[in-house]
């Protein structure tokens, strides 16, 4: 299981690497344009959505260091006394609080006349950083199953335990996927 989420994270790369090559394309056609558009950016806003999206990495990281010793629920309240469930509910959580920054982000830059048919950077933004977060929202629903698959077993065992690194693997990605988009949009000039 893990080798093949490998190979089509891979198909994946290739994928975002098309997107960013669609950004920067369209940004070197009409650079003045995205002068003028990228100042609309709330840039502080969209710097404390991604360290949500990239804690969230690190809290998924625990949750599989859980699932490796084999410790799908709690053992006490304390953090460190964690299973990969409360880790997992974490991350969900910190997941969903970004995808729900994007939406606020979006209402907002259409709001002040950037939608995806307005012009070049609309289309451009709006379609890199939208596929991101359809690759968030799955990745949203793949803890929800690792969540659910941990609660309905007896014996939290090695297979389980796979499933919860696969999951990371593909998370771990669309969060540094999201760095190079930030990087891209809102701090290069």
């Amino acid at each position: 299981m893990a080798v093949g989420t490998i190979v089509w994270l891979g198909s994946e790369v290739m994928f975002f690497a098309g997107l960013f090559a669609i950004y920067f394309t369209l940004r070197s056609t009409s650079p003045e344009l995205w002068l003028f558009e990228a100042d609309k950016h709330n840039f502080t806003f969209a710097l404390i959505n991604t360290l949500i999206l990239v804690s969230s990495s690190v809290t998924c990281q625990f949750g599989v260091f859980a699932a490796e010793r084999l410790q799908a629920r709690s053992t006490g309240w304390k953090p460190s006394e964690w299973g990969m469930i409360e880790w997992f509910f974490l991350t969900y959580a910190l997941g969903a609080i970004f995808v729900t920054g994007q939406v606020f982000e979006y209402a907002t830059l259409v709001s002040e006349g950037i939608s995806l048919s307005s012009n070049a950077y609309g289309s451009a933004f709006y379609i890199t950083t939208g596929f991101h977060g359809i690759h968030v929202t799955a990745g949203l629903l793949a803890f929800l199953l690792v969540i659910g698959r941990g609660f309905a077993v007896k014996n939290f065992g090695h297979k389980e335990a796979t499933s919860a690194i696969v999951v990371s693997y593909y998370w771990h990605f669309v969060d540094v996927v999201w760095i190079g988009l930030f990087l891209v949009i809102y701090v290069l000039k």
